[in-house]
């Protein structure tokens, strides 16, 4: 794990104040893990010691997010959204296949969370100082200068190309990357024979790939809540992805303003202490976990109801430290906090 400092200048969100333990359910006298840097966190992959076989090809899989991460981050010149958000508000800008389909992938959970996800909410975070954890209380005329330049109806999709219809736009794509990238590992283990591992990023994404004797075991867990296991989880072929709250905040005149700003208002937002969510794809569960943690309770139980593949467990800021449980995964089983 990188420090914090060097974590801040990466782009990708750690999300502290929600993680996730695995403990493998798999019977056998050993597991075998395999991991390395990037991202500022951990990526893994678990093998069951039945399954050493496959290590050459899962350190094969972990190559390929160094080229995923130059091409998506923030803070490197040379990358490929830095090329966009340059370029973009002048001219059409041309993309690789895989940013392409990931950014179509934004705008289709933009739309389906009514806003609450937006990986073009840079400015505002800029605004709170919560890009350099640097926090501060801004002006509602600055709230609102930085809100002109947020909403992804601003991003024109083309053939391959991408380009802003507002000036001051920027993509960040830190709130669904990890989970991405996990999926990229999944389907490259999968390719090479893999059956059964478990792929992790963090404390805050996880791939399960197969799962014998029920299923791997994933315990969710909060530091703000006293039991700090929440639920335990089993999955089979199923993506979890959490957010929380986090530590990041400005305290002004003893009231605190989270670093999770709602896009749709420029306002920290306010309800939730975390959100899980299990769906089938990495990238979709890593991004509806910070929409939900955004949108709250009503927002979770209306996506769940349309989406009939997707679980999620929000806990409230109600003092009750209970999660709430909305919806159902074929993958994914309860068990006893």
């Amino acid at each position: 794990m990188l420090p914090a400092a060097q974590e801040a200048a990466t782009g990708f969100s750690r999300r502290d104040a929600l993680t996730l333990r695995i403990a493998p359910a798999e019977s056998s006298e050993y597991w075998i893990r395999i991991h390395r840097p990037a991202m500022a966190c951990r990526f893994e992959v678990t093998l069951s010691g039945e399954d050493a076989r496959h290590v050459d090809a899962a350190r094969e899989a972990l190559d390929a997010i160094d080229r995923i991460e130059d091409a998506l981050t923030v803070f490197r010149d040379t990358s490929e959204l830095v090329r966009v958000n340059r370029r973009a508000a002048q001219e059409p800008v041309r993309v690789d296949d895989d940013l392409f389909e990931l950014l179509r992938l934004c705008r289709e959970l933009h739309r389906q969370t009514a806003g609450a996800f937006d990986v073009t909410s840079t400015p505002l975070s800029r605004c709170w100082g919560f890009l350099r954890r640097e926090g501060r209380l801004p002006s509602a005329d600055e709230i609102e200068r930085a809100r002109a330049c947020v909403g992804m109806e601003g991003v024109e999709l083309g053939e391959r190309t991408v380009r802003f219809r507002r000036p001051g736009m920027e993509l960040n794509l830190g709130s669904i990357g990890k989970g991405w990238a996990l999926g990229r590992v999944g389907f490259l283990v999968r390719r090479h024979g893999v059956r059964h591992a478990l792929l992790s990023a963090g404390g805050s994404s996880i791939l399960a790939l197969g799962g014998r004797a029920g299923g791997w075991v994933v315990d969710l867990r909060s530091p703000q809540v006293r039991c700090q296991r929440l639920l335990r989880l089993r999955l089979r072929d199923a993506a979890l992805g959490a957010s929380g709250a986090g530590q990041q905040y400005v305290d002004v005149a003893g009231k605190r303003y989270g670093h999770v700003l709602d896009p749709r208002t420029g306002w920290p937002a306010a309800g939730v202490i975390s959100a899980a969510v299990v769906a089938t794809d990495a990238a979709v569960a890593d991004a509806l976990s910070t929409a939900f943690l955004v949108g709250g309770l009503d927002l979770a139980e209306r996506y769940c109801a349309s989406h009939r593949d997707v679980l999620a467990l929000l806990t409230p800021d109600d003092g009750s430290e209970r999660p709430r449980v909305f919806g159902a995964h074929p993958g994914a089983a309860l068990g006893a906090a």
